[in-house]
C-alpha cells in the first residue's frame, strides 16, 4: 500500500518559504533543533561549496526538497567558508523555546553575514582590511564610502570632473574592497571586469541611497543635527554613498552598528597618490607573478607583531605622506626605537601576545564578543605597566595617552579578571563562564548541582535501609527524570507512598514526593545557572562597553608602538639608513638597493647610486642589456622614495629625498583581453595617463616605451614622450627612462637636463658578465642574442640571429632593394642544385641602385651609408 501524498506544504515548509522570499540572494541557514538546514537551491549551492552531503526532505510528498545541514555548534567554520567563497548568509534562529511552545516554533532571521559585514575572526585575515564600498554615481559625480566593518573605520569621498572615473578606479584598487554595494541598475562598465569578478556585488533598491534618506540615516546614527561637522553638508553624493552603506550594515545586523563612531572625509591632497598601475608594477602589496604577499614590498618589510600594527603599516605604504614635518615626526619615533635595542626587543615580545584589540572592540560594541575574547582583552591590559615603563624609556611621550586613561584601563582589567574564569569557553550556552564569588545566587545553584550526587547517594542509602531492599537504585533519564528502581521480586516490600511510574520486564520504577521535590531543585538549578550566567555575562559586556573609547585609544597606541618598533627592527636587521627629507627637488641616493630583491635573492645585491632633480638631471636615459638590471634599478628608486615618505628608513648608505606628489610607472607588458585591449594599447593608455596627470613634483618610471609596435613607430613614440616629459613648461618631472632604442641617447646632446646612464657588462670569450652597475654614458648594444643563448635557444637559432644582427647593424640593402639582413653566409646557405649560365652576366649593382634612388628625399646620412656600402662591394 503506497503512502498518500500531502496535498499542500507542511507548516514548516510554508514558514521556510515565507522567510526565504525575504532573503532571495542569501543562503538561508534555517535553525531546526541542533542543526542549521539549507533547502532547495540553497542546499545545492551550499553542499557544493562546503563539501557536505546533499539529501532530500519529505521524499515523495509535495514538501519534497533537496536539503543539507550543519551542526549549530560548529556553524561558524561553515559560515566562514561560505563567506570566503563570496556567498551571503542569512542566519534564521528559533526565537521561541521549543519546550514552551505548542506547534510550530517561531523563527526569524537575526543576522545577515556578507563578505563586507563580517566580525568573526574565521572570516577575516588578521593583517588585511575587509572593506565594504558603497558607490553611487551619475554622469558628473561619484560618491564612494569605504567601511571597514570589523574595525568601524568609515571614510567617504566625492569625486567630480573629467578624471572622476580614473580617480575612483584608483581608490578602489588601493582599498581593495571585498564587497561592492550599489543601487540597482548602476552601470559599472567603466571598471575592470576582472576586478568586479573577484568581489561580491550587492545591489539594493535605489531609495536606500536617496539623499534625504541617507542624510537622515547618518544624522540618526551619529545623533547629530547637521552634517556640517563632518564636512559633508554640501557633498550630496558622498552623503548618499555613506548613508547607503550605513543603512545596509544596520539591516544586515538587525540593529545599530554601535562601533561606527566617526565618519572621515578623505582628502586627495594629504598623501602621495599611487594608482593601481603603480601599485601593481612596484609590487607594493602583492607580487606580479602570482599575487602572493610574501614577495611584495609589504611582505618583506612587515615585521609587526600584531594584526593592528600590520594593517597600519599597510595603510602607510598605500598612502605615503607628502608633508615633510609629518614624515620627520614618524622618523623620530622610529629612530627612538632603533636606538633602544633592548627595550625594543622586550616590547616586541610583549606585543606578540596582544590580540586584535581593534576588531575585538568592535565585537564588544556590538555585544557579540565571546568570553574567551573578552578574557583576551583583559589579559592584554595586564601588560599595561610593562608597556608604559618601556614606552617611557623609548619615546618622549606616551603617544598622548594620559594617566586617567591608563587608570580607567586598569580598572577594566581588574573587572574582567575578577569576573571571568581563567579558561572560559567560547560560548555561554553551556555555562562555566563566570568565576565563583561574582554572584551569590549563582554560587548557591552551582553548589546544589555539585552536591546532587552525594545527596542522591544519601537518599538511596536511606531508602534501602527503610525498605530493606538492598538493591534499590535511584537513577535518572531524560524521559522520566529521577526515579527509584526496584526488581519485581522485591515488589512486596515497596512502601505505600511510592508511586509507580513505569513497569519493565524485571523491575518497577517509582517516584516519591521527596524525590520529585529534589528533582525539581536539581534540574531547576541547571536551567537557572545557564539563564543567570548568560544574564550576568551580558551585564559584564555592558559594563565593559562603557570603556570603549579608551580601549580604542589604547589599541591605536599599541598599533603605533608596533609599527614604529617594526620599522626600527627592519632598519637594524637590514642596515637601512635614515633618509633626509625636504621640500626641494633633489633625489640623491647613495648605494641604493631593492628591498625585495635584496631579501629574496641568493647572490649579493649590487647597490647603485641615483642623482635626479628637476634641473640639470631631470631625465635619465638608461640603456643596457636585457637581464642587466635596468627594471630592478628603476623599481628600487621608486620603492626607496615610497618607503621614505611612509616614514621608514630606506635600503641605502645615504639618501636625500625631495617629497614627490605621485609616483607613476609604465613597466612591463600585459594585455587586457576582456576589454579588447592589446599589449600595445595598454602600454599607450598607461603612458597617456602619465602625460595627462604628472606634475613637476612627480617621479616617473618608464621601462621600454614603444616596444609593442614596429621599431620606427615605437622609437618615435618613445622619443616624443621623453621630449614631452622633459619640457619644463609641460611636466619637467624627475624621470628614469629605460630603453633599448639606443638612438634616444642622442637626446643628451639636444636637451639640457637629459643624462645618459647605462648598466655595465663585460664580454669574455663570446659570453657576457652582468656587472649590474649604473654608470654615466650609453650602452653600445643590448646583448639580446646573448640572453637568448642563456635562455636555451637552439644553437642554430643563436648563430643565425647573430648573422641577422650583424647585417641589420650595417643597415644593408642588396641590389634588388631587399634588406641584406636576410642574406646568408656560405655555411648557412640552403643546399640547392646549381644551374650554369649559358651567357656571362654583367653585374651592374651600382647603376641599378642609382636608378632607384629618390635624391630629393635622401638624407646626408643615408647617402654616406650608400657610399660606404658600395666601397665594400668593390
Amino acid at each position: 500500500m503506497t503512502r498518500k501524498k500531502e496535498k499542500k506544504l507542511s507548516p514548516l515548509m510554508v514558514q521556510y518559504q515565507t522567510i526565504k522570499k525575504q532573503f532571495p540572494d542569501e543562503i538561508l541557514f534555517f535553525r531546526m533543533g541542533d542543526f542549521y538546514e539549507m533547502m532547495y537551491e540553497d542546499a545545492i549551492a551550499a553542499s557544493a561549496a562546503l563539501g557536505i552531503t546533499l539529501t532530500k526532505r519529505g521524499r515523495g510528498t509535495v514538501s519534497e526538497a533537496p536539503m543539507c545541514g550543519v551542526p549549530f555548534h560548529a556553524a561558524d567554520g561553515y559560515i566562514a567558508k561560505m563567506i570566503r567563497k563570496g556567498f551571503r548568509v542569512a542566519i534564521c534562529e528559533q526565537v521561541e523555546d521549543p519546550k514552551a511552545t505548542k506547534g510550530l516554533v517561531k523563527r526569524e532571521v537575526v543576522k545577515v553575514i556578507t563578505p563586507g559585514t563580517v566580525l568573526d575572526e574565521q572570516c577575516l585575515e588578521g593583517k588585511e582590511f575587509q572593506y565594504l564600498v558603497s558607490l553611487v554615481q551619475d554622469e558628473r559625480h561619484i560618491g564612494l564610502a569605504f567601511l571597514e566593518f570589523s574595525t568601524g573605520r568609515f571614510e567617504v569621498i566625492e569625486l567630480n570632473g573629467p578624471d572622476r572615473l580614473i580617480e575612483a578606479g584608483d581608490l578602489l584598487v588601493t582599498r581593495d574592497p571585498v564587497e561592492i554595494l550599489i543601487p540597482e541598475e548602476t552601470d559599472l562598465s567603466w571598471l575592470d571586469p576582472g576586478f568586479l569578478q573577484k568581489r561580491c556585488k550587492t545591489e539594493k533598491e535605489a531609495w536606500r541611497f536617496s539623499y534625504d534618506y541617507a542624510r537622515t540615516t547618518l544624522l540618526d546614527h551619529f545623533k547629530a543635527i547637521s552634517l556640517a561637522g563632518f564636512g559633508l553638508e554640501k557633498s550630496t553624493w558622498a552623503v548618499r554613498a555613506a548613508g547607503g552603506a550605513l543603512h545596509y550594515v544596520q539591516s544586515t545586523q538587525k540593529g545599530e552598528a554601535k562601533h561606527i563612531q566617526d565618519l572621515k572625509v578623505l582628502q586627495k591632497s594629504d598623501h602621495m597618490v599611487l594608482d593601481g598601475t603603480t601599485l601593481r608594477n612596484l609590487e607594493v602589496v602583492r607580487s606580479l607573478f602570482d599575487g602572493n604577499r610574501t614577495e611584495s614590498l609589504l611582505g618583506q618589510i612587515d615585521m609587526t607583531m600584531t594584526a593592528m600594527g600590520g594593517r597600519l603599516l599597510k595603510e602607510w605604504l598605500l598612502r605615503p605622506l607628502i608633508d615633510v614635518e609629518a614624515i620627520r615626526s614618524r622618523q623620530a619615533f622610529v629612530t627612538s626605537y632603533l636606538n633602544a635595542t633592548i627595550a625594543r626587543q622586550e616590547m616586541r615580545e610583549i606585543l606578540k601576545k596582544v590580540p586584535d584589540l581593534d576588531r575585538q572592540n568592535s565585537k564588544l560594541a556590538m555585544g557579540s564578543i565571546n568570553p574567551r575574547e573578552l578574557l583576551g582583552i583583559g589579559l592584554s591590559l595586564k601588560k599595561i605597566p610593562e608597556i608604559v615603563e618601556l614606552m617611557d624609556e623609548i619615546v618622549p611621550d606616551r603617544y598622548q595617552i594620559n594617566d586617567q586613561d591608563l587608570s580607567h584601563l586598569w580598572q577594566l582589567c581588574e573587572t574582567i579578571d575578577q569576573q571571568l574564569v581563567t579558561d572560559p569557553p567560547t560560548h555561554t550556552r553551556n555555562g562555566g563562564v563566570l568565576a565563583r564569588g561574582v554572584n551569590q545566587e549563582l554560587d548557591e545553584l552551582r553548589s546544589i548541582r555539585k552536591d546532587s550526587r552525594s545527596t542522591l547517594a544519601e537518599l538511596e542509602a536511606r531508602e534501602r535501609e527503610a525498605t530493606g531492599i538492598s538493591k534499590l537504585k535511584v537513577q535518572y533519564n531524560k524521559v522520566f527524570g529521577y526515579y527509584i528502581e526496584v526488581s519485581k521480586i522485591h515488589s512486596s516490600k515497596v512502601p505505600a507512598h511510592y508511586v509507580r511510574k513505569q513497569t519493565l520486564v524485571n523491575s518497577e520504577r517509582y517516584i516519591t514526593d521527596e524525590l520529585k521535590t529534589y528533582e525539581e531543585k536539581i534540574l531547576g538549578a541547571e536551567e537557572k545557572i545557564l539563564v543567570l550566567e548568560d544574564q550576568l555575562y551580558r551585564q559584564l559586556v555592558a559594563q565593559c562597553q562603557a570603556s570603549l573609547n579608551t580601549l580604542r585609544k589604547w589599541a591605536l597606541v599599541l598599533a603605533l608602538v608596533d609599527v614604529h618598533g617594526a620599522l626600527a627592527e627592519l632598519a637594524a636587521q637590514k642596515n637601512y639608513c635614515l633618509p633626509e627629507m625636504s621640500d626641494g627637488d633633489a633625489l640623491v641616493i647613495k648605494d641604493g638597493r631593492h628591498p625585495v630583491v635584496e631579501s629574496l635573492g641568493s647572490d649579493p645585491f649590487i647597490a647603485n647610486d641615483t642623482f635626479l632633480n628637476t634641473g640639470s638631471d631631470r631625465l635619465n636615459i638608461i640603456t643596457g642589456p636585457n637581464m642587466g638590471g635596468k627594471s630592478t634599478y628603476l623599481r628600487q628608486v621608486a620603492l626607496i622614495v615610497l618607503l621614505a615618505q611612509a616614514g621608514s628608513y630606506v635600503p641605502a648608505t645615504s639618501a636625500e629625498i625631495g617629497v614627490v606628489d605621485r609616483i607613476f610607472t609604465r613597466v612591463g607588458a600585459s594585455d587586457h583581453l576582456a576589454r579588447g585591449q592589446s599589449t600595445f594599447m595598454v602600454e599607450m593608455t598607461e603612458t597617456a595617463n602619465i602625460l595627462h596627470h604628472a606634475t613637476k613634483n612627480s617621479l616617473i618610471i618608464l621601462d621600454e616605451i614603444g616596444r609593442g609596435t614596429s621599431t620606427f613607430d615605437g622609437l618615435a613614440i618613445a622619443w616624443s614622450t621623453a621630449e614631452y616629459i622633459h619640457d619644463s613648461h609641460r611636466i619637467g618631472a624627475k624621470t628614469l627612462f629605460a630603453t633599448h632604442y639606443h638612438e634616444m641617447t642622442e637626446l643628451e646632446k639636444l636637451c639640457e637636463g637629459v643624462v645618459n646612464r647605462n648598466i655595465t657588462v663585460r664580454e669574455w670569450k663570446n659570453d657576457i658578465i652582468f656587472l649590474r652597475r649604473i654608470e654615466k654614458g650609453s650602452a653600445d648594444q643590448s646583448y639580446g642574442v646573448h640572453v637568448g643563448q642563456l635562455a636555451g635557444l637552439p644553437k642554430a637559432v643563436v648563430r643565425r640571429a647573430r648573422e641577422i644582427l650583424h647585417n641589420l647593424e650595417k643597415n644593408e640593402l642588396d641590389t634588388t632593394g631587399n634588406p641584406r639582413f636576410a642574406r646568408r653566409s656560405a655555411d648557412t646557405q640552403p643546399q640547392e642544385a646549381e644551374q650554369l649560365s649559358l651567357f656571362p652576366e654583367w653585374n651592374t649593382p651600382f647603376l641599378d641602385e642609382l636608378k632607384e634612388l629618390d635624391l630629393d628625399n635622401l638624407t646626408p646620412r643615408q647617402a654616406l651609408n650608400l657610399l660606404y656600402d658600395w666601397k665594400e662591394q668593390l
